[in-house]
């Protein structure tokens, strides 16, 4: 299936219907008086997250769509029925803007969420609502309101808790396939993926996590170069990043400390806070290097950066040191997500000057 994360429709939230000028009119009643109901309330528009989406492919042909209008209202007060409101599924980390402002609606992150895009029109008054002391035979009655209508732009950035960043050719599809049930693509050549790909590593019956697979990234991505322009976004929602290094380049010439520097740079420039998101080296195709060799020369890479974190030695294909990876990455995630729930738990509060007493 075509991977699609981006996606323009239109939405129509149905009309109200009309309210009612009837007169009461039954035998032995000489002065029945008005009786007009109201009219039903227009259907609204939700979009409803999904689960078992991950791509929005279903919004390349199927672009508009309209909830029913409501019925008017009739006589003996009776009231009209309402519009039935429509749900359109969506993935989760749809964003959802007014494509004419900009504005940004809202977002839809969690299975079963619904959010209000379009909302219908409110049912007219009938004419049973105007009659008085001095009016008692009033033909006065209010039309339903129109319903909404908006194009929305929508946006798709990826759900998950571990994004897996490098070049092409890294090994990010091997691992991912290894560690997970996904089978993406895999090739000895470059762009072999050409969309994120998703997996949930589990760790034991409780714990689980969801790692993406994000299209190799090179120099000038931030700019259009490649796939990186139009991927990059989707590490915005990661919580950790793995920087996969290959230590078994296609070519000679290829510097690992460089190829890190080149994309810590383009990460700068699209979003300065990708980097301050937690960043693991993780040293690939370690069984393609002789026994102590793969050590020397990720230890080398190591030096060259000054790098302080954490990194660690891997090979997907001979599965080593990848069950190690996937525990460790596990527990960081629990510390990241305490540290969240601190953070709300208890909110930063500001401190104020002491203002010396008068009496």
């Amino acid at each position: 299936m075509k991977f699609v994360d981006e996606a323009l429709i239109t939405v129509n939230a149905g009309n109200g219907g009309n309210g009612s000028g009837s007169f009461r009119r039954e035998k032995f009643i000489q002065y029945g008086g008005p009786d007009g109901g109201d009219g039903g309330r227009g259907g609204s528009v939700f979009l409803e997250g999904d689960s078992g989406l991950n791509t929005l492919v279903d919004f390349r042909h199927n672009r508009s769509y309209k909830a029913p209008n409501g019925q008017g209202g009739s006589g003996s007060n009776m009231t009209g029925k309402s519009g039935e409101d429509i749900s359109i599924r969506v993935p989760l980390g749809t964003i959802v803007t007014e494509n004419e402002t900009g504005e940004q609606i809202g977002e839809v992150t969690g299975h079963g969420q619904q959010l209000l895009v379009a909302q219908g029109g409110r049912g007219g008054l009938g004419n049973v609502h105007f009659k008085s002391s001095t009016n008692r035979a009033p033909r006065k009655t209010v039309p339903g309101s129109p319903g909404e209508s908006r194009a929305l732009h929508l946006e798709l950035k990826v759900l998950a808790d571990v994004g897996l960043l490098g070049f092409p050719n890294a090994g990010k599809s091997t691992l991912i396939s290894a560690v997970s049930a996904a089978r993406p693509k895999v090739a000895d050549y470059p762009f072999t993926t050409l969309y994120p790909n998703l997996g949930v590593v589990r760790i034991d019956y409780e714990r689980s996590f969801v790692i993406a697979d994000i299209p190799g990234l090179i120099e000038g991505a931030a700019e259009g170069s490649g796939l990186g322009i139009q991927f990059l976004k989707h590490l915005q929602r990661t919580r950790l990043l793995l920087h996969l290094v290959d230590l078994a380049p296609l070519t000679s010439d290829s510097n690992p400390a460089e190829q890190v520097r080149q994309l810590e740079l383009e990460m700068q420039k699209f979003d300065p806070g990708l980097m301050d998101k937690p960043r693991w080296l993780v040293f690939s195709k370690a069984d393609l290097l002789p026994d102590g060799e793969a050590k020397e020369k990720a230890e080398e890479v190591v030096a060259e950066l000054g790098w302080d974190g954490p990194w660690m030695l891997i090979s997907s294909v001979a599965h080593s040191g990848t069950e190690e990876l996937m525990q460790r990455v596990s527990a960081e995630l629990e510390l990241l997500a305490d540290e969240e729930s601190r953070a709300v738990r208890e909110p930063e509060t500001a401190e104020f000057p002491e203002e010396p007493f008068d009496p």
